[in-house]
C-alpha cells in the first residue's frame, strides 16, 4: 500500500531496513529565551540566559528563587479568553506552538487525509498550577465545589487532545510520559509512526509549566534544584561548581511528515529524523546509572536505528542538567557510546540557557539541534568558568561555533531510569 522510500547515508548506500524517510516540516517554540523559534535560535546562538528571579509567584521564602520562566505569553494571541479560561498554562503554550509549526508546515487540512494525522505531544507532569489552585479552593469552600472543568484541565494529555481539536487531527493521539524525556520518546514514536507506514503526518513534542509554590518545593526537598541567588551561575552544565538544575517551562511542536508526502506538496523541508534509540537504567528512581551504561545503550541504538558509524555524529546536544551526577554519568555514557570519537564530539547543553523544561526539554532541544544543523552553528554551553576533570568533553563553552555538520544527537534521561536519544540531519546534502 505504501511505497518505500530507502534512506540513503552520506556514502549513497541503502539502509537494511528500507523504511519510509521523515522529514520536519514546521517547528514552533515558546520558551524562557524566546516565544517563537526564530527568536529562540537567535538568542541560543548568542548564549543568552533565560534564567531570573520567580516573578510568577512570591517565592521570597523558597530555598529556590531563580527559574527560567517564559516571558510576555499572551494565549490570547492564539485563543480567545473563553478557551484561555478553561485550559491551563502548558496546555496554551502548546498550542502556541503548534500554531506556528503548522503555519510554516503550509499544510492545508482541506487537502490532506485527517486520518492519517496523528499527535504525539507530552508534559511530564501536566497542569500542577491548576491542582495547587483547585486544591486552595476546594480547602476553602469543600471539595464537591471545585471546578467542573479540573480534570480535564489538569490531566497531562490534554495538549495532546486539544491539538488534535484545534486542527482537526484524526489520527493517533498519544501523550507520552516519561519525565525528562517524554517530549524525546513522543518525537521518537511520532517518527515511528511515519516511517513504519502508520501515518503520512505526526504532530509532535512537549510542553510543561511547573515553576509554581508546589513544584519548586517538591524539587527543592530533594535536593535536585540550584539554589544559588545568582541567576547567571544557576544552570551551569559540565562546571565543576554546578549544584542543581534550574526549573524551566515551555513548549516545542514539530511537524513529521513522511518524504514523498512533504516533496508531493511542495513543502520546504527543515530537516530530516533519522534515527531512534530508547532504554532504561533499571537502576534507581531518580539517579542515573553512574557507569553510564543505560544511556550509551540508548546512543548505540539510536546510530544502529540510523544505519551510521558513531564517528558521522558531530554534535550532540547533551541533557546536560546541572547536577552533579547528571553530567558525570553522561560523560560516561558518552564516552562508552563513542569511544575514541568522543575527543572529537561537540558536546553542548542549551539548559544552560533554556533551564530544564523537564517533559518539554527534548522538544525544544530538538528543535534547536535542527537549527544548529541548518545554520551550521553550534550553540555554547554558557555560563562555563570552572573545568572538571571528570566532565571533560568540548562542550563549546560560553561561544557558539561555525561548523558545518550533516548529523546531529539529542539526548535526554529522565527519573526512572528513561533515556531517548534521537538523530537528526541535515537536508540539503
Amino acid at each position: 500500500m505504501y511505497e518505500i522510500i530507502p534512506h540513503k547515508s552520506r556514502k549513497g548506500r541503502k539502509t537494511d531496513n528500507m523504511k519510509r524517510r521523515v522529514v520536519i516540516t514546521g517547528m514552533g517554540a515558546v520558551s524562557p529565551i524566546g516565544n517563537n523559534v526564530a527568536e529562540m535560535w537567535k538568542n541560543a546562538a548568542a548564549g543568552i540566559c533565560g534564567i531570573d528571579f520567580i516573578k510568577s509567584f512570591d517565592a521570597s521564602e523558597h530555598k529556590v528563587r531563580i527559574a527560567a520562566e517564559v516571558k510576555n505569553f499572551d494565549p490570547l494571541t492564539v485563543m480567545d479568553k473563553m478557551q484561555a479560561r478553561r485550559t491551563a498554562r502548558f496546555v496554551q503554550m502548546a498550542l502556541a506552538a503548534a500554531h506556528e509549526a503548522m503555519k510554516q508546515s503550509g499544510i492545508d487540512m482541506e487537502k490532506e487525509d485527517a486520518a492519517r494525522f496523528g499527535v504525539n505531544i507530552s508534559s511530564g507532569i501536566g497542569g500542577l498550577g491548576i491542582i495547587e489552585e483547585e486544591h486552595a479552593k476546594g480547602e476553602k469552600r469543600g471539595f464537591d465545589k471545585v471546578s467542573p472543568l479540573f480534570v480535564p484541565m489538569a490531566i497531562t494529555n490534554m495538549a495532546a487532545g486539544m491539538a488534535a481539536i484545534e486542527f482537526g487531527l484524526k489520527g493517533s493521539c498519544q501523550c507520552i510520559v516519561t519525565a525528562c524525556a517524554s517530549s524525546s520518546n513522543a518525537l521518537g514514536e511520532a517518527f515511528r509512526q511515519i516511517r513504519d507506514g502508520y501515518q503520512d503526518i505526526m504532530m509532535t513534542g512537549g510542553s510543561e509549566s511547573c515553576i509554581t509554590p508546589l513544584g519548586i518545593g517538591g524539587f527543592t526537598s530533594m535536593k535536585a534544584l540550584c539554589e544559588s541567588n545568582m541567576p547567571e551561575r544557576g544552570s551551569i552544565p559540565f562546571d565543576a561548581e554546578r549544584s542543581g538544575f534550574v526549573m524551566g517551562e515551555g513548549a516545542g511542536v514539530l511537524i513529521l511528515e513522511e518524504y514523498e508526502h512533504a516533496l508531493k506538496r511542495g513543502a520546504k523541508i527543515l530537516g530530516e529524523v533519522t534515527g531512534y534509540g530508547l532504554s532504561c537504567d533499571a537502576y534507581h528512581m531518580t539517579a542515573p546509572r553512574e557507569d553510564g551504561e543505560g544511556a550509551a545503550m540508548c546512543m548505540k541504538e539510536a546510530m544502529a536505528d540510523a544505519c551510521i558509524a558513531p564517528e558521522q555524529i558531530e554534535y550532540i546536544n547533551a541533557h546536560g542538567t546541572s547536577t552533579p551526577m547528571n553530567d558525570k554519568c553522561e560523560t560516561r555514557a558518552i564516552k562508552a557510546a563513542f569511544g575514541k570519537h568522543a575527543e572529537n564530539l561537540a558536546v553542548s547543553s542549551t539548559k544552560s540557557m533554556t533551564g530544564h523544561l523537564l517533559g518539554a526539554s527534548g522538544a525544544v532541544e530538538a528543535i534547536l539541534t535542527v537549527c544548529a544543523l541548518k545554520e551550521g552553528y553550534l550553540p555554547p554551553t554558557a555560563g562555563y568558568k570552572v573545568p572538571d576533570k571528570d566532565c571533560d568533553l568540548d562542550i563549546v563553552p560560553n561561544m557558539g561555533r561555525k561548523q558545518d555538520i550533516e548529523y546531529a544527537m539529542s539526548n535526554s534521561l529522565g527519573f526512572g531510569g528513561h533515556n531517548a536519544s534521537l538523530i537528526f540531519r541535515r537536508y540539503d546534502i
